[in-house]
């Protein structure tokens, strides 16, 4: 009786002994657990500091840089000199001297460069089809480029010498007395005048369309290459701009849509049409000037200032002095 007495009391205290242990080792899977789920909450320090704002951007620029075909500069006889002529608007007449586009453009590669620049014009026409009530649309891109190819200067200087503006009429003569046989070189640089001027940004029935952004640009382009294959094109993108409200606000011209897609929209259709037509285009909305650093570039919601053409020209210019342009 003794001994089944002393066993059993073992047998209890086993049992009690084991209890514990799986209550004990419960205990510690909750204990860490729970600071694990603390720690995790807490979460490791960041470095981020939400008042920087970030001088860079986060989306690659969209350039494509394109050389020309050798077969294109047959029987042509290079002069030795680079010579450039920039076709555009805005970013190109709002400064003519020293500090202006072309200017620092020649200052930073050695080349000739002029300056075939028309206040207020965009890449796109305003009527599809020339109209004679409406002179201005000479110096839309198509217009300029239909001038150059043919040589025939009477309606650009024509419309030019009606406007107030001597600017008009001092890039429109430049354009007729240039020798094309020595430029190896032609740069489109707009704003986003057409984006504000609410230009649709392709017509998919007619890719030819003159009204149109990817129109107007293709139009230029293919002009230009059949009058003069052995000119090198170049196409600067529109930097960053904003849309103003009809409550007189500034609104942001990378979201807005003010009808035809925002300026990213016409950015890609611009890309589109450089490379579809075997251009190079350096992309300056993501590249040069952007949403972040906008105010250190421009005076307004649209118009550069010394900084930005400067920003302008070094773009091109690096491009220019590494070689990428050379087509001699």
């Amino acid at each position: 009786m003794e001994n089944g007495t002393e066993n059993k009391n073992e047998n209890k205290k086993l049992s009690f002994n084991w209890h514990y242990i799986l209550l004990g080792a419960i205990l510690i899977i909750a204990a860490v657990a729970i600071i694990k789920l603390v720690i995790w909450n807490i979460g490791t320090r960041s470095d981020y500091d939400p008042n920087n704002l970030a001088e860079g951007y986060d989306i690659e620029a969209l350039d494509t840089i394109i050389p020309l075909s050798e077969t294109k500069l047959q029987g042509r006889t290079d002069d030795g000199e680079n010579t450039i002529l920039c076709l555009g608007g805005n970013p190109l007449t709002d400064e003519m001297g020293q500090n202006g586009f072309t200017a620092l453009l020649a200052q930073k590669t050695g080349a000739t460069v002029y300056n075939g620049g028309f206040p207020d014009s965009g890449i796109a026409a305003k009527h599809s089809a020339y109209t004679e009530g409406y002179p201005r649309d000479n110096f839309n891109l198509p217009y300029v480029a239909k001038s150059i190819a043919s040589k025939d200067f009477t309606a650009l200087t024509s419309a030019a010498a009606a406007e107030q503006d001597e600017k008009y009429a001092q890039s429109a003569e430049i354009l007729a007395s240039i020798d094309y046989n020595k430029i190896d070189t032609i740069v489109i640089m707009y704003d986003a005048i057409d984006y504000l001027e609410k230009v649709p940004s392709d017509n998919p029935n007619d890719p030819y369309e003159l009204s149109a952004y990817t129109g107007g640009l293709r139009n230029a382009i293919e002009t230009i290459q059949e009058a003069y294959p052995y000119i090198r094109i170049f196409v600067m993108s529109h930097t960053f701009a904003q849309c103003i409200d009809e409550n007189g606000n500034y609104q942001n011209g990378g979201t807005v849509d003010l009808g035809n897609g925002a300026l990213p929209h016409y950015l890609v259709k611009e890309v589109d049409v450089a490379i579809s037509c075997g251009v190079s285009i350096i992309d300056n909305y993501y590249g040069t000037i952007n949403e972040d650093n906008y105010r250190d570039y421009m005076t307004d919601y649209i118009h550069l200032n010394d900084a930005g053409r400067n920003a302008l020209a070094d773009r091109l210019a690096e491009v220019i002095n590494t070689g990428h342009t050379s087509s001699k």
